[in-house]
């Protein structure tokens, strides 16, 4: 996820103008529709990531599982702190107030949240799959080491998909003091050349495609394969008689599909300089989507697992034993630190 591009061309063949009036702006309506989720998932996500990056830390025993979980909701908890910045411009009607460096950082730090949820996602769906259909291989390969190994090359493939926003994001300012955070495909200063606009039009093309490809279309492919085979091998040797796992497996490729595909299709708009109804109307979509799907995806992932939930239930409650009670904490948990999630 990134911070909204604001529209710079009315849609026409021509070239906008560089000293013209700032872009359209978003209905006060649409502006409270998206700044209220974006405030409400900063709130509920710090504190509901914060508890799960606490008890997979500090109470849960060091495994492939807890490592790649671990990462999974970091990668949510840092995108979460950015969305109150995220609501004020909207609030502002776009205006940006935090500076250059802040506007490339934030869109940064969103784009490397995205890549690596979505990464550590097909990571653990295919950990599933390896599990189920290769038990051997790993039993003998599949070790903490080796994962954080797989941890560290997401987080910078994902780094390195996120670099172009520290180069074209950029802020203009309009000569009625409006300051607007946005894209400049061409990196140039130039905004009336007909060939600088195409260039950044091909450039911009070039980033959606890469951000559709690599960041939706692999990672639900990786996903719905690796699901779909482990529920199709855990239904012919009738490993479980129950159809829950089933529906999880159902539940976390349809959350996938749907939390992200408004995003993209967003972009998309973008790109074809769409601004009509569709466009709010995606854009509020693509907010509550994402704002659901950064609280709703860890506590889907996390409490299939009954040792976590075991764990979890225990470590809060040892927690607010320890505020009000004198004993030792470290004594009250000490039967409890140790557990896999699966």
């Amino acid at each position: 996820m990134e911070l909204i591009d604001t529209p710079r061309h009315p849609g026409n063949a021509s070239p906008p103008v560089g000293n013209g009036p700032p872009p359209p702006v978003p209905a006060a309506a649409s502006s409270l529709m998206v700044a209220i989720p974006l405030f409400a998932t900063f709130i509920i996500g710090i504190t509901t990531n914060g508890l799960y990056l606490w008890v997979l830390h500090f109470k849960m025993k060091k495994t492939v599982n807890a490592l790649l979980f671990f990462h999974l909701i970091l990668s949510y908890f840092i995108s979460t702190l950015i969305f109150p910045f995220m609501a004020t411009s909207y609030l502002q009607d776009n205006h940006w107030t935090f500076g250059t460096a802040l506007c490339k950082v934030f869109n940064c730090t969103l784009s490397l949240g995205m890549y690596t949820s979505v990464f550590f996602l097909s990571a653990i769906s295919l950990d599933r799959y390896l599990l189920t259909l290769h038990p051997v291989w790993s039993h003998q390969h599949r070790t903490p080491r080796r994962a954080s190994s797989v941890v560290l090359g997401v987080w910078a493939f994902a780094a390195l998909l996120s670099t172009p926003f520290l180069i074209f994001r950029e802020t203009h300012n309009y000569p009625n003091g409006t300051v607007i955070c946005r894209n400049n495909y061409a990196v140039s200063t130039n905004w009336e050349s007909e060939e600088t606009w195409a260039l950044r039009k091909r450039v911009h093309v070039v980033c959606f495609t890469c951000r559709f490809l690599v960041g939706f279309l692999l990672p639900f492919f990786v996903i719905t394969v690796c699901y779909g085979r482990v529920a199709h091998k855990i239904k012919e040797k009738g490993l479980v008689k129950s159809s829950k796992p089933f529906k999880v497996m159902m539940t976390a490729i349809v959350s996938f599909f749907v939390c992200w595909l408004p995003y993209h299709i967003l972009q998309g708009l973008i790109l074809t300089q769409d601004r009509s109804i569709y466009f709010q109307f995606a854009l509020i979509l693509t907010v509550i989507t994402t704002s659901f799907n950064t609280v709703f995806s860890p506590t889907l992932y996390l409490f299939i697992g009954e040792n976590f939930k075991k764990v979890f239930k225990e470590s809060i409650l040892a927690l607010f034993e320890s505020t009000f009670s004198e004993d030792s904490f470290s004594e009250r948990t000490q039967n409890f630190n140790s557990g896999a999630l699966f």
